[in-house]
């Protein structure tokens, strides 16, 4: 962009909030960061990620297992969805002027309604004979009227976007009206999985069908980070969540002063957890990988729903060893542990999996670390199964993620930099 473009809205706006030119921000805008109204739009998602997590946990712990994780995956995924189509519309075209900030308080209300449909899709599921997305589409509907009117706003004052924003507003329509379709029809459950399966794929084709042949969007590569980084933290909180639940009924005495070894080790365990999780997905640059491998914004987008799915659902298995402690349950110790481990070892996964895909490039020493963190995983498991304590055996899933943690802070963090010279050096 010239340098006469104005690389900021509030710039070109001073300190009101009156209607600004939608032309698309400058992707190397400096000092990009997340803005006070992204963090407000934010927190509608902790709401949706808090419901799905909660009912997920209460699914696994009724030993109802495939139509939990079934559930809880069609809502991580509409979730993210959600959140990705407004994220990397916002780095691009954000112009926080009166109109911007009506149609995202829309979207919230709509994160809202489609987070009170949660429970009854998962109780649906859990039943068996149908799929109740009624609520769950309505509150999609409310988003994506916001959301297609940002892009008309985009395509009518942008120019050069105007190709992009109007293939967004047709695909967005075309996505939209299946999922209604879907909902307010009485199908069979199986075609309505078929169906969803269908409309899945086509809400991942999105950005190839808008953008593939229309030039893309000015997004900027920190700050489309920033805001994933946001994201796995609000998603992280869940892990919090799980730990107070986990531990709330584990605390003995009226007054809650008198702490089990169960409590301390469930405590120390899900604090433990999440903030290793939290360690290892910092310790990848991604927004200095960004800036020189934009072309993999796709990928680095998209790539991080299952991601987040481990996430949210290791803070559910938080829950549901607090649930088993207090007698709540109606499943095995293995399978409580497997609860954690499982989502916890696809979190770690997929972080290594987006570093090599994003930097093209294998590191052996990734190999060990993985290998060893899928080790004390099954090490937890197979002690739970053999009758050790699930407390201890929880306190040998917390050590999963500091097996990446000592191997960057050792030598992985000089093997990272080197990657990141070479690419930076390609660019040169």
């Amino acid at each position: 962009m010239s340098d006469s473009h104005t690389t900021s809205a509030g710039r070109r706006r001073g300190l009101s909030h009156r209607l600004v030119p939608m032309t698309g921000r400058d992707p190397e805008e400096h000092g990009r960061a997340a803005s006070p109204l992204e963090l407000l739009f934010d927190l509608t998602f902790v709401v949706a990620v808090g419901t799905a997590a909660s009912q997920f946990a209460e699914m696994l712990a009724e030993g109802h297992a495939t139509h939990a994780i079934l559930a809880f995956v069609l809502a991580m995924f509409a979730i993210s969805v959600a959140w990705i189509s407004f994220s990397w519309f916002a780095s691009a075209f954000a112009t926080d002027d009166w109109l911007y900030r009506a149609l995202t308080m829309l979207q919230m209300i709509g994160v809202v309604v489609f987070s009170l449909g949660l429970p009854a899709m998962f109780h649906s599921l859990e039943e068996g004979d149908h799929l109740e997305l009624r609520a769950m589409v309505i509150g999609y509907v409310v988003m994506r009227i916001a959301m297609v009117a940002q892009w008309w706003r985009a395509a009518r004052e942008s120019p050069p976007f105007r190709k992009v924003g109007m293939a967004n507003i047709r695909w967005t329509m075309i996505a939209q009206a299946g999922w209604i379709i879907v909902a307010f029809t009485e199908l069979p459950l199986p075609a309505v999985l078929a169906a969803f399966a269908v409309l899945g794929v086509l809400e991942l084709a999105l950005p190839l069908l808008t953008q593939g042949r229309a030039g893309g969007t000015p997004w900027h590569p920190h700050h489309v980070a920033e805001r994933y980084g946001l994201f796995a933290i609000i998603t992280l909180g869940e892990g919090v969540v799980g730990t107070i639940a986990s531990s709330g009924e584990l605390l003995g005495g009226a007054d809650g002063t008198q702490w089990s070894a169960n409590a301390i080790a469930v405590v120390v365990a899900g604090v433990g957890l999440t903030f290793g999780m939290w360690w290892v997905y910092f310790t990848t640059p991604f927004g200095d990988i960004l800036t020189h491998r934009r072309n993999r914004g796709y990928l680095f987008g998209y790539g991080h729903i299952p991601l987040y799915i481990g996430i949210a659902g290791a803070g559910a298995g938080l829950h549901v060893a607090g649930l088993h402690l207090e007698h709540h349950t109606k499943i095995s110790d293995a399978a409580v542990v497997l609860s954690l481990a499982l989502p916890v070892g696809l979190y770690l996964l997929m972080v290594y999996l987006l570093h090599t895909l994003l930097l093209s490039t294998a590191d052996r020493f990734h190999l060990l670390l993985i290998g060893l963190t899928l080790a004390v995983l099954a090490t937890a498991v197979l002690l739970s199964a053999a009758g050790v304590a699930i407390a201890v055996c929880l306190l040998i899933v917390m050590l999963a993620p500091f097996v990446t943690v000592i191997g960057y802070e050792t030598i992985g963090h000089r093997h990272q930099q080197d990657m990141l010279n070479s690419i930076a050096a390609q660019d040169h």
